[in-house]
This record gives C-alpha cells, structure tokens and sequence, in this order.
C-alpha cells in the first residue's frame, strides 16, 4: 500500500506510480515552455518522465505526488546530486506544482515530505539547484525549509534568448555533516 499523508486543503501526498507520468510531464510542459525554472527547451513526453521516474526508484529515492481524487496537483523527488561516489549521501530535490494550484501550500508539504524520506534514507545533504534568480518562489520555498543560499552562478544557463542564473541552496538532513555516516549506508 502506498504512504498517504494528507494534506490541509483535501490533497494527499503519496508514492509516484507509472500511470501518474503523464499528468508530471503535463505539469513540467508549462515550466519548461514559460520559465527559466528549468533549463530544459523541449519538454519530455510521457515516456521520459516514466524513464525518470524508473531510473529514481530503481536507486531507492522518493518520488512523491501531491493528488485530490484522480487530479495530480504537483510533484517532488530526490535524485543523485553527483555520479560520483563520494556524493553518495548527498541528494538534488526536485519541485514542480500545476500552475492552476500555486500559492497553496503544496509544494512546501511535498518537500517537507521529501526531506522526511530522504533523511529517513541516510541522506546528509540536499541540494537545490534553481534555475533562474529571479524564481524567487522557489528561492522563497527553500529557505522556508531550511535552505541556505550557499552561491550562484551567474549566466550558466541560456534561455529565451537571454543568459540565466543557477542559485544553489542547501539543508542539512538528520545530523548532516556533524556524525559520520552509518555503515552500510
């Protein structure tokens, strides 16, 4: 049985299945054709996003829903921050809610969650890399969960015609950088 967590306004937070693909590519669609969240330029159909979300589980990591009935309203996961194995503890998080839904508190409890299981996992960092320095809601969205802006690389990306910052944020998970890791973890 998937984990279920309500949230405030009637919405459940749950595990990501296949079927449910569809409707993050259809929520990512509008970020990559509007904002600069995002560096992609072509947005990933069905498919990729169920390629995504098989590579994720197949390492271990969270990829969570936010739902009301049969609607998605927004989605979250972890992925590895680098391939490399000493960035073994350490994980990137991944944030996007249907623009219809936005300003409602959704993306912070999918996060809340995904930082819940990612420290639950033995992870000891998690990074986020925003796309953009003006994406202030997402900046706004981070800090509120206890990420600290950490630097910025200026003009990384190119987007709409125009050069885009990448602002890294990062929160310490569980005892974060103060123990050593668990063996075998």
């Amino acid at each position: 049985m998937p984990h279920l967590k309500p949230g405030p306004t009637g919405f459940l937070i749950r595990d990501a299945s296949p079927k449910d693909m569809a409707a993050t590519a259809a929520i990512y669609d509008h970020f990559v054709q509007t904002s600069a969240a995002t560096f992609e330029e072509t947005s990933p159909t069905s498919n990729d996003m169920t390629g995504r979300y098989t590579e994720l589980l197949g390492k271990g990591l969270p990829f969570l829903i936010a739902g009301q009935g049969d609607q998605i309203l927004g989605y979250a996961y972890a992925g590895p921050y680098r391939s490399r194995s000493g960035y073994r503890y350490t994980v990137e998080d991944s944030v996007y809610v249907d623009q219809a839904h936005l300003g409602k508190g959704i993306g912070r409890l999918l996060l809340n969650e995904l930082i819940n299981r990612c420290t639950a996992l033995g992870y000891r960092q998690m990074i986020a890399v925003i796309g953009d320095s003006a994406n202030t809601a997402s900046i706004a969205l981070h800090s509120q969960m206890g990420f600290k802006v950490i630097g910025a690389l200026p003009a990384t990306g190119r987007k709409f015609e125009r050069w885009v910052d990448t602002v890294l944020m990062q929160c310490a998970l569980g005892d974060g950088a103060t123990t050593p890791p668990n063996p075998g973890s």
